[in-house]
């Protein structure tokens, strides 16, 4: 039960970090890109709050599992940073191809070639998913052994 809590506690966090670096970084810092691009800046600038309050709403649940998990005697540590890395890789993954390629809501920047932000977008995120792999056969092994 910790090893599955830990990893979606964690996994909740890492979404909510990708959402709140992307929203804070690409959307209101730099103006690349509003979540929706596709009608008016009022109806983008829309969207990126509703974007921004889904990312948090994740982050929220995310801190509720890992109190949760403390007061029970901590997450498995391996497990929670398992779970932050697929949730931020998965999250960036998911926005590169489906929201940037298939939707087409946004795009990372405008009036440039996209073609190097899109490689260096999903080559972080699948840097993230690989070490979060990596973790996760870590976290199961610990787990395992603590079982026996």
């Amino acid at each position: 039960m910790t090893y599955r809590r830990s990893l979606a506690g964690g996994a909740l966090s890492g979404v909510g970090i990708a959402a709140f670096v992307d929203e804070t970084v690409f959307h209101q810092l730099l103006h690349w890109h509003h979540f929706y691009d596709r009608s008016t800046p009022d109806v983008g600038l829309v969207s990126d709050g509703l974007f921004h309050a889904g990312g948090w709403l994740a982050m929220v649940a995310g801190l509720f599992l890992y109190a949760d998990l403390r007061r029970r005697g901590g997450p498995l540590r391996p497990a929670w940073w398992s779970g932050v890395c697929l949730g931020l890789g998965g999250f960036q993954l998911y926005d590169g191809t489906v929201q940037h390629k298939l939707l087409r809501l946004h795009q990372i920047r405008y009036e440039v070639d996209p073609r190097p932000y899109d490689w260096t977008w999903n080559v972080v995120a699948a840097l993230f998913l690989l070490a979060g792999l990596l973790l996760w056969r870590r976290a199961r092994r610990a787990q395992r052994e603590g079982e026996r």
